[in-house]
């Protein structure tokens, strides 16, 4: 079967990109931005939280190894579908828990999870499913973030070892 790909936004995509690293059958994460008003825009201008855009990564991944369903599960299991155009100290819409599908099929699916995430939360999710817009790759330095320089990110280490954990004790079996 041929790669798919999923679009997801939830906060910072340092720290998304580097669950869905971990995962069997994704062969690439890029962070990116996705869902605003201006072409190309760069990361400053995004963290203004004037353009519209979110952080966002888009992962390639092989269906008949991880299913777009998985995935949505490991997302809404990482990261905060809760909180309103935050995950913890990033505060703004660029920072907002989102689902762009690239069909409708993927569109029902992300329906699906949302309701299937809801029964762990007492509180209402708040995750978008917003239309597949312009993908604009982040900045070089910005790619595989984790690996290359997140041990040295007081920031990263606050965050993205938390959601590690998460990913290792409910989805073991679908790590690479």
């Amino acid at each position: 079967m041929a790669e798919a790909q999923a679009t997801l936004a939830g906060g910072c995509f340092w720290c998304t990109e580097a669950v869905f690293l971990q995962l069997k059958g994704v062969s690439a994460v890029e962070s990116g931005y996705i869902g605003g008003a201006l072409p190309d825009p760069t990361y400053e201008q995004v963290c203004s939280g004037t353009t519209g855009h979110a952080e966002a990564i888009r992962i390639n991944f092989d269906p008949a190894v991880i299913s777009y369903d998985d995935l949505l599960d490991v997302f809404f299991a990482t990261h905060d579908p809760t909180t309103l155009n935050r995950q913890g100290n990033d505060i703004g819409t660029q920072y907002r828990s989102a689902i762009f599908p690239h069909d409708a099929a993927q569109a029902d699916v992300a329906r699906a999870a949302i309701e299937r995430a809801q029964a762990d939360h007492s509180v209402p999710i708040v995750t978008t499913i917003e239309p597949l817009a312009d993908w604009y790759p982040a900045e070089g330095y910005h790619q595989d973030y984790w690996n290359r320089a997140g041990d040295r990110n007081p920031y990263c280490m606050a965050v993205i070892p938390p959601k590690l954990q998460k990913l290792r004790k409910k989805f073991a079996e679908r790590l690479a």
